[in-house]
């Protein structure tokens, strides 16, 4: 209950927040004020469905579905690079559904029913770390191809986070992490979409005024909401200075209209359903439970830390969106869907047990229970082990 209470503020919030900084800009582009809120509105009641659907649905029957759904998503990705027109390729139908955002959820899914299964062999080299090499190399490849190199490296992080939770060899995890820096350091070096990003924000390092116009307009934005902001629609940068305010710049307009306080409420927000998913994760009754619960609320938490870590100037640009708030209709739908498989795993949440081999490499990175002291166990566990202590007559 308390991760739904949250997720309903944080759609409510998103809803006044992208009518407030879509109003101006939709009527210029699209010539009606309401259309991008009433699109939003849309989606969100598609979202909700499906939502609704994978939440009564137990989660254990995806694993039949995981491959086709890996197919399909392989499909749409190859399908996206042949669409005509210069610059990035990444949304199909005139840009309105991107299959990149479909590829992030489905990744997470089949690389924690994979990872669950070869569970018990992911200690050899052939049986681990080169085929989730070749998994994570061909998706992410594909991604990249569009270019799309924030939700390529969304997936290998992802990837490399399950691996550890579900017992890789940390040798492994090392060599995998080396592998993706020098990918970086190449695509930052040789690739001109790679460079137009890194330059700027090396320079915004040394000095904000050197960083990007996009986030220069940002700061901008930023320092003159203050501590308490300009007031709910009052944002002065979102008709001037900041790029597509509905979408990649929205928490510009948050941090000028509501104030640092508001940005770190709806920080805290982000933080407090990040760390429920993971007590999810901590209850999920056995280990696919445990994978899928902690891929997916890392991937929401980590889309949001992007984006507005972006907007301050802490990250290169990355064209991640602000999970249920920035406008878009892929996103959000997606976004709803994997809270409605975290819902099921919560559901489920003391039918079964998990043993001790299985929750030790889980319990190295997510002691939730640490106020408990030695007893970071599980309720189902606690349970047993009262029973076992009971004398037998």
């Amino acid at each position: 209950m308390p991760l739904l209470v949250a997720l309903a503020i944080l759609i409510v919030f998103g809803l006044v927040m992208l009518f407030s900084a879509s109003y101006d800009f939709s009527g210029k582009v699209y010539g009606d004020p309401m259309y991008m809120f009433n699109r939003q509105l849309m989606w969100l009641g598609v979202g909700m469905v499906i939502f609704t659907i994978l939440a009564f649905s137990d989660y254990h029957y995806w694993r039949k579905l995981v491959v086709p759904a890996m197919v399909v998503s392989v499909i749409l990705l190859i399908a996206v690079l042949f669409v005509e027109g210069e610059g990035p390729k990444r949304g199909l139908f005139n840009g309105s559904v991107q299959p990149s955002e479909l590829a992030k959820l489905v990744s997470v899914l089949y690389l924690g029913v994979w990872l669950n299964a070869k569970k018990q062999d992911l200690q050899d080299v052939s049986f681990g770390l080169i085929p989730l090499g070749v998994i994570l190399g061909f998706v992410g490849g594909l991604i990249g191809l569009e270019p799309d190199f924030s939700a390529a490296v969304t997936i290998l992080i992802l990837g490399g986070l399950l691996f550890f939770l579900a017992g890789g060899d940390i040798k492994q995890i090392s060599i995998l992490l080396v592998v993706a820096i020098i990918a970086a350091v190449l695509v930052s070096v040789f690739t001109a979409t790679g460079r137009d990003r890194m330059i700027p924000f090396i320079a915004g390092l040394k000095n904000p005024l050197d960083s990007s116009d996009h986030v220069r307009a940002s700061l901008g934005a930023i320092a003159n909401g203050g501590w308490f902001g300009t007031g709910l629609g009052l944002s002065r940068s979102k008709y001037l200075q900041l790029p597509l305010p509905p979408r990649d710049s929205i928490f510009a307009v948050i941090a000028e209209e509501l104030g640092l306080v508001g940005s770190i409420a709806l920080i805290a927000l982000y933080g407090f359903i990040f760390w429920r998913g993971f007590v999810v994760a901590r209850r999920a009754p056995d280990m696919l439970g445990t994978l899928l619960a902690s891929g997916l609320v890392t991937w929401i938490a980590f889309e949001a830390l992007s984006n507005i870590a972006v907007m301050v100037g802490l990250m290169p640009f990355t064209g991640n969106s602000l999970p249920f708030v920035s406008s878009g209709g892929s996103n959000l739908v997606i976004m709803l869907s994997a809270f409605g498989m975290v819902s099921n795993i919560s559901r489920q949440t003391g039918e079964g047990t998990i043993t001790d081999e299985e929750w030790r490499s889980y319990s190295a990175v997510a002691n939730l229970r640490w106020w408990n002291g030695r007893r970071s166990v599980s309720r189902a566990r606690r349970t047993q082990r009262a029973d076992q202590s009971k004398p037998r007559l």
